[in-house]
């Protein structure tokens, strides 16, 4: 589940918090950095279950209707189609969601006043209506509707990013991806699956499992080494008028050039400027695309940067 992109990211900001915080132990911060990946994990089982907690709010608004005094014909008989949902269905006797729920108290039942804000922005909308008032759904539109909450409703919401910034620091960065993740786990979902369907694993292979530890390690051990890289590079720079991020920025991408055979060149490059443009100042891609780019030159020149594997041909030239 988890991308090589939010790996790195992770990593950039273990790295940050080790060098910030007087550097007391590596075997700490790699504890922090695998605790931070599966942090990810629950936060994508705690947004899956809040589908769930909308719904089970629905269903009381229905029952205290029904429960009136004087209960009108629409009060006696509801519109169910949402609490009907048969992908709400599924995920809610999930036995892998309800155990990893259960296990990690990933609970919305402390904010209410969310729940209630989330079923008014849903059943506010022009495509809850349209779903709402339509023929009997097929399953792929009870699937389609609940992407559109995800990614319309719950992902724009400012309540929801409080609720993520409270239980965690790094919840919020990871929010967007989370979101993408719950569309493709819905997209995957077959009406006759059962309830016992697979979630997204937290890694997609033995290689993303210990790419972000290799990738930190490697970072800290080869600090000086890659910072003369990057110091040979900047030479019209005082490197401590450097954005210290920027620096941290360029060290993972050259500890990633010239310690991952595997990953392409225009790969790494890519993907740390792409990190630099969210995390760092407005200026800092230009500049790290200016210095990366020399480095890269002087690794070739001095037959360093060695490439393997497929897809990969041409690499070394």
């Amino acid at each position: 589940m988890i991308s090589r992109r939010q790996l790195r990211i992770k990593v950039l900001q273990t790295l940050y918090a080790y060098y910030q915080g007087g550097m007391e132990s590596v075997q700490k911060s790699e504890n922090e950095l695998r605790k931070n990946i599966e942090k990810a994990y629950e936060l994508y089982h705690f947004l899956l279950v809040l589908i769930i907690d909308i719904v089970l709010y629905a269903e009381s608004r229905i029952e205290l209707a029904k429960n009136k005094r004087v209960p009108s014909y629409e009060d006696l008989h509801p519109n169910t189609r949402f609490i009907d949902n048969r992908l709400v269905d599924l995920l809610r006797n999930n036995d892998r969601l309800l155990k990893m729920v259960e296990g990690k108290k990933l609970y919305w039942t402390g904010y209410p006043e969310l729940i209630k804000e989330l079923y008014r922005n849903i059943t506010d909308s022009d495509f809850f209506q349209e779903y709402m008032s339509g023929d009997e759904p097929a399953f792929t539109e009870d699937k389609k509707i609940i992407s559109r909450i995800y990614t319309d409703i719950i992902f724009p919401n400012e309540s929801v990013s409080q609720v993520l910034e409270e239980r965690s620091i790094f919840w919020n960065d990871d929010f967007e991806f989370i979101i993408s993740m719950i569309v493709k786990t819905i997209k995957k979902f077959k009406e006759a699956g059962g309830y016992n369907q697979k979630l997204m694993e937290l890694y997609k292979n033995d290689d993303d499992r210990i790419f972000a530890v290799d990738l930190f390690r490697k970072s800290l051990v080869h600090r000086e080494e890659y910072l003369e890289y990057i110091k040979t590079n900047t030479k019209n720079w005082d490197l401590e008028r450097i954005a210290f991020l920027d620096i941290l920025i360029m060290q993972m991408a050259i500890t990633e050039l010239l310690n991952f055979s595997s990953i392409p060149t225009k790969v790494t490059l890519n993907e740390y400027l792409d990190i630099a443009k969210f995390y760092s100042t407005q200026k800092s891609n230009i500049f790290i695309n200016g210095v990366l780019d020399k480095v890269l030159e002087q690794l070739r020149n001095e037959n360093k940067l060695k490439k393997s594997g497929r897809g990969l041909i041409g690499e070394n030239e």
